[in-house]
């Protein structure tokens, strides 16, 4: 029994299910130990589509994996040295989630997300427009639409359930929640995995305009990465051949489908209309390129 295509729903029945977010399924193994299981589902403008994207899981266990260990010499992360087989008691459940299942060390997260932006783009671009700045960060005159920043940006933001909207903190908001201390290494580190990250990806054609990090604790107080690390769904990856300032680039994730549902006659509140196959399938093309494009 191989790996389906596709999977909507993790379905474990043998572990305890702690969480279900908009894309991973989270399960107990035990006091020390954590199954995420990355599904195929796609959310788009904070609801999540009935019709899953073809092994989207597989592809961002693959892009996590390989940056987990190519940053690991910058900070300790979540990743643990427990087998699945020893995690997943059921033979036939551990088939089905195997290629998209991560066990990973239990951690208390943080309640904030850690953003870096190194271009002028989404929210950050409307901020710019009305005030200048970013996050209350002040920025140069004269700023155009997907510009290269002077220098990456550090903008925090605060978690939002499932089906809510994430809300841009301050860095002094941010360590008014998490202490000052906890905040700075935060952001100094994130600054650094973003900017080693960035400098690699540009060599394989690959600007990462922007992208979020989590972070946990473990028991003695100690900064780990957590969650997924650079991959499409929580970066904004574009095309050097085709970056042009001035123009919204198109991005290596879901924004062919993003297109596709602001043509539809739809007021962006669950439940989502069901997508076109063959947009699924250009999307999981783009997933695949982007895989493809870092890791050889």
């Amino acid at each position: 029994m191989s790996s389906p295509t596709t999977l909507h729903q993790a379905d474990i029945q043998s572990l305890k299910l702690l969480h279900s977010g908009k894309v991973r399924d989270m399960y107990e193994i035990d006091n020390k130990h954590l199954l995420i299981v990355t599904t195929d589902r796609l959310s788009a403008f904070d609801v999540i589509l009935p019709t899953p994207v073809p092994q989207k899981g597989e592809i961002l266990n693959q892009v996590s994996d390989f940056w987990f260990h190519k940053l690991g010499h910058i900070i300790p992360n979540q990743m643990s040295d427990l087998s699945l087989d020893d995690a997943i008691p059921d033979a036939d459940e551990r088939k089905r989630v195997r290629s998209r299942a991560l066990v990973v060390k239990r951690l208390k997260p943080l309640p904030i997300e850690a953003i870096v932006r190194g271009y002028l783009i989404g929210s950050g671009w409307k901020d710019y427009q009305n005030n200048g700045s970013v996050c209350g960060i002040a920025l140069p005159e004269g700023l155009g639409l997907a510009d290269k920043l002077p220098e990456p940006i550090f903008t925090p933001s605060t978690k939002a359930d499932v089906g809510a909207h994430d809300e841009n903190i301050s860095f002094e908001q941010m360590c008014d929640i998490i202490g000052a201390d906890l905040a700075t290494q935060v952001r100094d580190v994130s600054l650094q995995l973003y900017q080693e990250a960035a400098d690699y990806a540009l060599e394989k054609g690959i600007i990462i305009a922007d992208t979020k990090f989590e972070f946990g604790l473990d028991e003695h107080g100690t900064l780990a990465l957590i969650d997924e690390v650079l991959t499409p769904d929580s970066s904004r990856f574009w095309d050097v051949t085709t970056y042009q300032p001035g123009i919204s680039p198109p991005s290596f994730d879901k924004q062919i489908i993003r297109d596709w549902l602001e043509t539809q006659d739809w007021n962006k509140t669950p439940p989502a209309p069901e997508v076109d196959a063959d947009i699924m399938q250009k999307t999981a093309d783009k997933y695949r390129e982007a895989l493809t494009r870092l890791t050889q």
